[in-house]
């Protein structure tokens, strides 16, 4: 088979892809420029592409001339613009006269016998191809056509390509087009439209998707997110099913020996779409099997090639993409379709961004994706097609199941859009970001439960969950600007509790997590006990043991579930912040907070005050708990050697003696973490007045001490926290807790250990933060919204130091 690259003459009416260079958009539009560009410089690095040819902008032209559609084309627009046709009228008129004119006889010929040609490539008599829509100014960095123009699936036989050409040259008119050139300023006389034809990918058997190489909602720059489903991928593209979703860890997967997946959720995928030979159609919707919906769509192997692929694309564009992929059900083999520059979160200026926090909000009604980060509160308006705009009130919360493209026009109109289906690369989400609105998509049941004229808040602001909450919640919103927060000496640092939000804050210049809390991922992301894990064969409760049974379906082994959860959890919290240290404490439940895991009474005491009670470092070792611990130590590897996470530090809550602390680290080491092993640190809560008083003895079995104010202060003066009659009694900065903070740090960096300190007293105290400074503390590590006044402060005592 001859591919070799040919010079390109000017009338040309076919052009191969491998033909073809990203310089062309002009000839072929951006689409089918860029699939040439993938074939030509790609392919030797492992990049898969379905062969194919693309008609060129003059071919579109000499349609337009030989059927006379320039005055078709110019006549419905200006009545349009005069008022005196609808939109919708004009685009029929103009859709209409395309699809009833004749092909010039050269081009057809060309496209005939470029089809034959394709045929005689793929090995076949008459291939399936699809014929997919490029408009020449489609796809560029500033501008997102995506959906704007038809594609076209399982075509066969020269006729049926004729015909599909035809109507992608039609859908240059669709109303939604027609609305968004006029919105971005092109000229419609000036757009022209060159149609794509490739072997078709038989993903009807198999599986496709979209894939992005940056985090769609927060701009971090440092990971691929991949939507799959079963069957074409229209589905995914228009939002209609709920895909599987992965995310991969960019920089680590160079190293062929990690798994750097640090997101794997499985999606509903109640439909999948194949090919039909019904009368009318190519393509039809079919219900998916229990098992497809049960299973992941792709293998780990091949999330993670698509991954690498997204890179190289990435890199040889110099600019973050937007791009899909398809597998093909007979071969396995799996192709690039489609890849363009992604146009939202890689134009935004990083300069400064908001933070919303809901200080009072009502009953929740519905949940699912959160699409931006911005929290709005509306009037519900609930619309099911489009043919409905009529009824759409401007301002309105837009409620609907799915949306397409012709959606735009009521989308543009809305202050927040909630949909029952999609996902994070649906249609819906794809138009919210460029339209800056936040939404809530593949909520399920939406539709059902919200109901018209119902003030709603909608929250995209507490993570990759959204939220919609009953009536008008009090918002309370900051402007962060990162070139107003002041250098320090003394390290400042986040402490971390949510998975789902550890990306909002990667533009902050911290200098890495002061603590990331285990426990917050086992209750909101496992909520399993983990002792019910390991002793699942013998759970006694049987309504914990099938809600169990659900969570954990597709694992064989029960305690898995556990161990990949937590190191995901923890992973996006890593990825966020590497190379900087990530300081992960061990679980640090309470028993009566223990026991209200799923299967977790059977396994907790009863105690009277837990707060003193089997807590932190004493259950590591015990009969009771050392199992479960174990799985911890697990997922603390997974993250660390399996994933690549190794500025990781493992640090270990409320140690009570020097003695506690050796049968701790001897349990670590059994469970394949001893420190120092593969730059392993290990560092200690000092939260307990004997972690002062024999500081030295501490330093020499850990790398360093973080100051757990709240407890520490507790301990000291004897007083509970969470009593009311005692509350002005607790007082972090009281001389006798000063005493023991300034005592624990010499002793530390007289031993060579690190001291930091983790709690909101410097961010409301600006006297205990030059006190800390003072005492020459290495770092403090506060909550995100306190990260920049505590910058400030912190920089303020230096300066006076």
């Amino acid at each position: 088979m001859d591919t070799a690259v040919r010079p390109v003459t000017v009338d040309e009416p076919v052009i191969w892809f491998e033909n073809l260079r990203k310089n062309d958009v002009a000839r072929v539009g951006g689409k089918n420029a860029s699939l040439g560009e993938m074939v030509s410089n790609l392919s030797a690095r492992g990049v898969v592409v379905p062969p194919g040819f693309a008609t060129t902008a003059d071919d579109y032209w000499k349609f337009v001339d030989a059927n006379g559609l320039r005055q078709g084309i110019a006549v419905p627009l200006v009545q349009y613009k005069a008022g005196k046709l609808l939109l919708a009228e004009a685009g029929k008129a103009i859709r209409g006269a395309f699809q009833h004119g004749e092909w010039p006889k050269d081009v057809s010929q060309a496209i005939g016998s470029a089809y034959q040609e394709l045929s005689k490539r793929s090995g076949k008599t008459g291939a399936d191809v699809a014929v997919r829509s490029s408009a020449t100014a489609e796809d560029l960095p500033d501008a997102s056509f995506a959906g704007q123009q038809d594609t076209f699936l399982n075509v066969r036989g020269e006729a049926a390509l004729l015909d599909a050409c035809r109507r992608c040259y039609a859908s240059l008119f669709t109303d939604r087009a027609i609305s968004y050139r006029q919105a971005k300023g092109f000229d419609h006389l000036k757009v022209a439209l060159s149609v794509g034809v490739q072997s078709m990918v038989r993903s009807d058997l198999g599986s496709a998707g979209v894939m992005f190489s940056i985090d769609t909602e927060t701009g971090f720059d440092k990971i691929v997110i991949i939507n799959a489903s079963w069957g074409l991928g229209e589905n995914v593209v228009q939002g209609s099913v709920d895909p599987d979703e992965y995310e991969v860890f960019k920089p680590h997967l160079k190293n062929p020996a990690l798994v750097p997946i640090i997101e794997k959720k499985r999606g509903g995928k109640a439909q999948k779409m194949i090919y039909t030979h019904e009368a009318g159609r190519t393509t039809k919707n079919v219900p998916t099997s229990r098992n497809e919906q049960a299973s992941f769509v792709l293998s780990d192997a091949e999330i993670l090639t698509l991954s690498r692929w997204a890179c190289i694309i990435e890199e040889h564009y110099g600019q973050p993409m937007d791009m899909e992929w398809a597998k093909d059900g007979e071969t396995g083999q799996i192709f690039i379709v489609q890849a363009r520059p992604e146009t939202v979160q890689s134009r935004r200026v990083a300069s400064s961004f908001h933070t919303y926090q809901i200080k009072a909000k009502g009953r929740l009604l519905a949940t699912g994706l959160s699409i931006g980060d911005a929290v709005i509160a509306g009037r519900v308006c609930v619309i099911d097609s489009p043919k409905d705009i009529g009824r759409f009130v401007d301002g309105a919360v837009l409620v609907t199941k799915t949306t397409d493209p012709d959606w735009v026009p009521i989308m543009k109109r809305a202050a927040a859009i909630v949909t029952d289906h999609g996902g994070r690369t649906s249609h819906a989400a794809i138009v919210s970001r460029e339209m800056g609105l936040p939404a809530v998509v593949g909520t399920g049941d939406a539709t059902d439960v919200l109901h018209d004229e119902q003030d709603v808040t909608v929250s995209c602001a507490e993570g990759d969950q959204g939220f919609i909450y009953e009536g008008t919640a009090k918002i309370e919103t900051t402007e962060l600007r990162i070139e107003d927060i002041p250098a320090t000496r003394t390290k400042i640092m986040l402490n971390l509790a949510n998975p789902a939000a550890a990306f909002r804050w990667w533009r902050l210049p911290s200098d890495g997590v002061g603590l990331a809390r285990m426990e917050f991922v086992i209750n909101n992301h496992i909520k399993i006990h983990p002792m019910a894990l390991v002793r699942y064969a013998t759970l006694e409760d049987q309504d914990a043991k099938r809600t169990i049974a659900k969570l954990t379906d597709g694992y064989a082994d029960k305690t898995e579930y556990f161990v990949d959860r937590l190191a995901r959890g923890l992973a996006r919290i890593a990825a966020a912040h590497t190379p900087n240290p990530v300081i992960v404490r061990m679980s640090d439940f309470k028993t009566n907070e223990y026991a209200h895991l799923i299967g977790g009474s059977g396994f907790e005491p009863k105690e009277e005050n837990p707060m003193l009670g089997f807590r932190g470092a004493s259950r590591y070792y015990s009969p009771r708990y050392r199992e479960g611990f174990a799985l911890e130590c697990r997922a603390i590897r997974q993250l660390r050697d399996g994933m690549g996470f190794d500025n990781v530090i493992v640090m270990i809550p409320f140690c009570r003696s020097v003695k506690e602390a050796d049968r701790v680290l001897a349990v670590m080491a059994e469970n394949g973490l001893k420190r120092g092993e593969r730059g392993l640190q290990v560092y200690v809560m000092c939260e307990i007045p004997s972690n002062v008083i024999l500081a030295t003895a501490f330093a020499e079995r850990f790398d360093g001490f973080s100051i757990g104010s709240n407890d520490l202060t507790q301990l000291t003066l004897g007083v509970d926290r969470d009593s009311e009659a005692l509350a002005g009694l607790f007082d972090e900065q009281d001389d006798a807790v000063k005493w023991m903070i300034r005592s624990v740090i010499e002793s530390a960096h007289k031993a060579g250990a690190k001291v930091g300190l983790c709690g909101q007293a410097p961010s409301d105290h600006p006297e205990f933060a030059a006190f800390l400074v003072d005492c020459g503390i290495d770092s403090i590590s506060v909550s995100p919204d306190s990260f920049p006044a505590v910058k400030r402060k912190v920089a303020e005592a230096e300066a006076t130091r």
